[in-house]
């Protein structure tokens, strides 16, 4: 059976003379999305969130700009956590099974992003998973972003994956799905080791969301905020971070620790070994 929506006119009356309303199927271009949902319903969810000071970073990132390279908040945010996640395999790590579950831990950190992208005319969120970013510089990281952006999701090979989903119908797609997520020895593949969103284009201070990994990270925006230092009220640019945790795999000191390694890597971040400077 399709999934339908319920679409409601400000033209035309229903049966009560009222406000028409019409059933129409669910565009093919969010199936995927609705394919993942039912896929995390088992999820587990707990939710942390702390602020960060940035005020290293939008140094490293003006330097870099002067010398003509250009980096993302989120390109930080990968370099940082990549290598907080590697340092924590009961984090980086993937849950299946209910009556006699089975935890499966990875030896690298695969990033899953998502992407705000228009396919086949319509805006859709779309992901992709970069592998073993915990080995990777952050120039490195910042060109596989800037390609990412540039790619056309309507004829990309990336997202091949995506647009078969989008041809089959919804039961088999459904199926398809599962079986390509479901097995412990490949989800990293197809659905990273932890997941990263970021609204910080947008005025969005804050926001939690479940990737379907154990762990996710909400990125929302930097901005102007006072902070207090040595006893004094300073203006610097503060980014909330959200953290979301599975508590299926992990306890909350565990994802403390976590939200705390990336907090603190990111305010101490000085450009020295591993990213590319």
């Amino acid at each position: 059976m399709a999934d339908t929506v319920v679409e409601r006119s400000d033209t035309g009356s229903g049966a009560s003379g009222g406000k028409g309303t019409a059933a129409v199927p669910v565009a093919a271009q969010r199936r995927h999305t609705l394919h993942f949902l039912r896929e995390i319903r088992s999820f587990s969810p707990v939710f942390l969130d702390t602020e960060v000071d940035m005020t290293q970073v939008v140094r490293h990132r003006a330097a870099a700009r002067e010398s003509g390279q250009s980096y993302s908040i989120l390109g930080y945010v990968l370099h940082v956590s990549s290598r907080v996640l590697a340092a924590h395999p009961e984090a980086n790590a993937a849950i299946r099974g209910r009556l006699r579950p089975t935890i499966a831990r990875y030896g690298a950190a695969n990033a899953k992003v998502t992407l705000d992208k228009t396919m086949g005319g319509r805006r859709v969120v779309l992901s992709a998973v970069l592998p073993g970013l915990d080995s990777l510089e952050l120039l490195d990281i910042q060109k596989k972003l800037e390609h990412l952006k540039d790619v056309d999701p309507d004829r990309g090979p990336e997202f091949e994956g995506v647009r078969m989903l989008h041809r089959l119908p919804g039961p088999v797609g459904r199926a398809l799905f599962r079986r390509t997520v479901r097995p412990l020895a490949t989800r990293d593949r197809f659905m990273g080791t932890y997941a990263v969103t970021s609204l910080g284009h947008r005025p969005v201070d804050g926001f939690h969301s479940v990737g379907g990994t154990t762990i996710t990270l909400g990125v929302g925006r930097a901005t102007d905020r006072p902070v207090a230092r040595d006893g004094r009220v300073e203006v610097a640019k503060v980014m909330r971070l959200s953290l979301a945790f599975d508590h299926r795999v992990i306890d909350g000191a565990e994802a403390a620790d976590v939200l705390t390694g990336i907090k603190e890597g990111l305010e101490e971040f000085d450009g020295g070994p591993g990213t590319g400077e």
